[in-house]
C-alpha cells in the first residue's frame, strides 16, 4: 500500500507514484521483489531483506539516490518478542518493508505513522524521524516497570523470600537488558548515519530531528546500563544471601557436632571393656553414663546459648 501527501493523504498505486510527490509505502518481501526495479533499488538489498538473521542484526547501505536500513526491533517491554523490517529512504519516498511481523508490530507502527502525519506539513525528514520515534515510544515507561521489578526482587532477597525461580528471573532480565542495550546502540548508529546525509536526500536544516532522536536513544541506553548495574548488584546480594544461609547451616551442623562430640568420647571410653574400669561392675554404672551424657549435652547447649551461638 502506498500513500501520497498533498492537501490530504491519498492512496495511490505504486506505478502512479511521481518523483515530485511525497509518498510513504508499506510492503512485504514478496511485494518488494515485484516492485524494486521500478524504484531502482539494488538486488543485493532485496536479498538482505530475505535473509534470516539474529536478534541484534542490523545493516545499512547508503547509495547515491537512496538509503537502505535493515533492522530487527526489540522494544523495551521485557519478555516481548521482536520483529524485523527494512527501510528504503529515497527523495520524497519512505518505503517500509515488513520482514517478520511479530504481533503486527510493524503494521501498527506504519498505521500510527500515517495517522500522525500532517498532509500540509509532512516532509521526508519528519516521516523518517517520526518512524524512529515510534520504535521507542513507551520505552521509558517500560524501563520504569523493569526498575520496579528489580526493586521487588531486592525486597524478596531482603525478606528471605527468594524462591527457586529467582536465579532464572535474574538471568532472563540480564539477557533481555543486554539485547535492549544492543538494540539502542543500533538505532543510534542508524540515526547518526542518516544525520550525516551523505547522499543529500534530506534537507540540511531539517536534520535536527535525527539529532533529537539520537539524544533520546542515548538516554534510554544509559537507563538500560543503570538497570544492568542494578541487576548485577542484585545478583551479588543474592549470592551473599545464599552464602549466609549456607554459613548458617554449617554453623548449626558444627554446633550440633560439638554438642554431641563428648557423648562419642564417653561411649568410646566406656566401650573399651578393660577388667578394672571404674563403674564397670557398679549396678548404677549404666544409669550414671546416661545421666553424665545428658548433663554434658545440656551444659554445652546452655553455654552456647549464653554465648548466642544458637
Amino acid at each position: 500500500m502506498f500513500y501520497c501527501f498533498d492537501n490530504e493523504i491519498v492512496s495511490v498505486p505504486y506505478d502512479n507514484i511521481s518523483d515530485n510527490d511525497l509518498c510513504i509505502g508499506y510492503v512485504n518481501v514478496s511485494e518488494l521483489e515485484e516492485i524494486y526495479n521500478l524504484f531502482s533499488f539494488s538486488c543485493r538489498s532485496v536479498e538482505k531483506c530475505k535473509e534470516k538473521n539474529g536478534l541484534l542484526y542490523s545493516d545499512m547501505e547508503v547509495s547515491d539516490d537512496y538509503s537502505f536500513v535493515r533492522l530487527n526491533t526489540v522494544g523495551a517491554k521485557i519478555s516481548s518478542g521482536g520483529s524485523s523490517l527494512a527501510l528504503y529512504i529515497k527523495k520524497n519516498l519512505l518505503l517500509i518493508v515488513s520482514i517478520a511481523d511479530n504481533g503486527n508490530q510493524n503494521r501498527d507502527v506504519f498505521l500510527n505513522l500515517l495517522s500522525r502525519a500532517s498532509p500540509e506539513k509532512a516532509t521526508l525528514e519528519k516521516l523518517v524521524a517520526s518512524f524512529f520515534e515510534l520504535l521507542i515510544a513507551g520505552d521509558n515507561m517500560a524501563l520504569e516497570q523493569a526498575e520496579q521489578q528489580i526493586n521487588t526482587l531486592e525486597e524478596m532477597v531482603i525478606k528471605n523470600q527468594a524462591d527457586k525461580s529467582f536465579n532464572m528471573q535474574l538471568l532472563n532480565m540480564k539477557k533481555e537488558l543486554l539485547n535492549l542495550r544492543g538494540y539502542y546502540e543500533q538505532l543510534i548508529d542508524v540515526s547518526q548515519t542518516l544525520q550525516e546525509n551523505e547522499n543529500e536526500i534530506f534537507e540540511g536544516e531539517l536534520l535536527k530531528s535525527f539529532h533529537i532522536f539520537t539524544e533520546k536513544t542515548i538516554r534510554l541506553k544509559d537507563n538500560v546500563d543503570l538497570l544492568r548495574d542494578s541487576v548485577v548488584h542484585l545478583w551479588d546480594a543474592y549470592q551473599a544471601y545464599l552464602d549466609m544461609r549456607l554459613n548458617q547451616t554449617m554453623k548449626i551442623f558444627t554446633l550440633v557436632t560439638t554438642v554431641f562430640f563428648p557423648m562419642t568420647v564417653i561411649v568410646g571410653w566406656y566401650g573399651m571393656n578393660f577388667d578394672y574400669m571404674p563403674e564397670l561392675k557398679w549396678k548404677y554404672g549404666y544409669a550414671y553414663v546416661i545421666v553424665l551424657s545428658i548433663v554434658v549435652v545440656v551444659g554445652l547447649f546452655l553455654w552456647f546459648k549464653k554465648k548466642k551461638w544458637f
